[in-house]
């Protein structure tokens, strides 16, 4: 019998977010998901048996997971080695979900659990690849070639004041910026209450505007 996350990989596809059209987030194998229940609905239907709710859950989240994963490691095989393990683990948990809170929050909270394991068991962060820049630039979808040597000069600047900052307060900052989370959500998702996030926020764009003057 073929599990929910084989059925989701293999019928539509690896995660792929890295090379997916700015469109691709907006169908499931052809399938406009603005039609699609809410979250919530997905997963009660999903957790009472209902496969083709998994593979819109997982349609719908991979891209902005995948992406969150890698700009934490920084490392493409890793990124994804991380990336299955959090599905795999929300499959696990499936049957005890409640919509307490929004799915988003809950299947990010299991990505920061995970790579707090993973840091833990590394004992170290290891520095960003060479080419880490480029894997990241494959996450945007508004790259034109006019706009290709500001844009590279941007980016570099930038993740290197990324780079520089706390694990907490670059993880806080990308949960808000990029995937607009509120302060709350971000709270259930890293542990801490809605100073310490704000606090971390206002560090983090403190050292972010010092590390980009020129």
């Amino acid at each position: 019998m073929t599990t929910p996350s084989a059925l989701a990989l293999s019928h539509c596809g690896p995660p792929q977010p890295r090379y997916a059209p700015a469109d691709t987030a907006l169908t499931l194998c052809g399938v406009d998901t603005a039609a699609l229940p809410t979250d919530d609905a997905l997963m009660l239907a999903w957790a009472a048996g209902d496969l083709p709710s998994f593979q819109a859950l997982y349609e719908r989240h991979r891209k902005r997971l995948f992406g969150f994963l890698l700009r934490q490691v920084r490392d493409t095989s890793l990124a994804e080695e991380l990336f299955q393990d959090v599905w795999q683990r929300v499959i696990a948990a499936r049957m005890d979900w409640k919509p307490d809170a929004a799915f988003t929050t809950w299947l990010f909270r299991i990505a920061h659990n995970r790579l707090n394991d993973h840091w833990r068991a590394a004992r170290h962060r290891p520095p960003a690849p060479l080419d880490a820049d480029e894997r990241l630039q494959a996450l945007s979808d508004n790259h034109t070639p006019e706009s290709e040597v500001s844009q590279f000069e941007q980016r570099r600047r930038l993740q290197l004041a990324m780079d520089a900052l706390p694990a907490d307060q670059r993880e806080v900052l990308q949960l808000r910026l990029e995937l607009e989370l509120s302060l709350e959500e971000i709270g259930q998702i890293t542990g801490v209450g809605r100073e310490t996030v704000k606090s971390r926020l206002r560090y983090a764009m403190d050292k972010l505007r010092t590390g980009l003057l020129p």
